[in-house]
């Protein structure tokens, strides 16, 4: 229950600080836990012109990543894939991957970070431990690509991610496998 309490107010922070910045502001600086939504809410404009007046294809957003949130494209907005050629590694480690889908029975389909997988099949998400990997953390997976830290699973602990993969039968396909993680700056 103190978790629960600490991960609501934590996210309630972070909402009303985003809420402080001025809607008058041309760009805006996505913070850990950020929804296209609630920044859409925040600056009285719709998820839609978000995602036009930014070059958005999915629903996927990265802390640190600036928004026009005007519709005036300033050079400081950025699109939604990870950078790959920008970003140094802080780390690295092997980690346990299995695969999870949006499709299972008891699915919403929202990762805990608010990505909506089933509108975002693309997406590329992983589940970690947030005590081992914190949520909004940009990484790169072995074998799957570049991903952003975005849910948790009660299976898993440690040193464990779950891969996001759109289907059953890849997930299947992707199956138990041992992998080279990066987490990136």
């Amino acid at each position: 229950m103190k978790k629960i309490l600490a991960i609501f107010t934590l996210t309630m922070a972070l909402l009303i600080s985003g809420a402080n910045e001025s809607s008058a502001a041309s760009t805006y600086t996505v913070k850990k836990g950020d929804t296209l939504y609630r920044i859409a809410l925040n600056h009285n404009t719709s998820v839609a012109d978000l995602k036009k007046w930014n070059q958005l294809k999915s629903d996927l957003i990265y802390p640190n990543q600036k928004l026009s949130v005007s519709g005036q494209a300033g050079s400081n907005a950025s699109t939604a894939s990870p950078s790959r050629s920008n970003d140094s590694v802080a780390k690295e480690f092997i980690v346990t991957a299995t695969a999870f889908t949006a499709n299972c029975n008891g699915c919403s389909g929202i990762t805990k970070t608010g990505i909506n997988l089933k509108q975002n099949p693309n997406a590329k998400v992983i589940a970690v431990d947030p005590k081992v990997i914190p949520l909004g953390t940009k990484v790169h997976v072995e074998g799957y690509g570049y991903a952003v830290a975005g849910d948790i699973g009660s299976a898993i602990k440690g040193n464990k991610i779950d891969v996001f993969i759109p289907t059953k039968a890849e997930a299947y396909k992707w199956g138990r496998k041992n992998v080279k993680i990066k987490i990136l700056d």
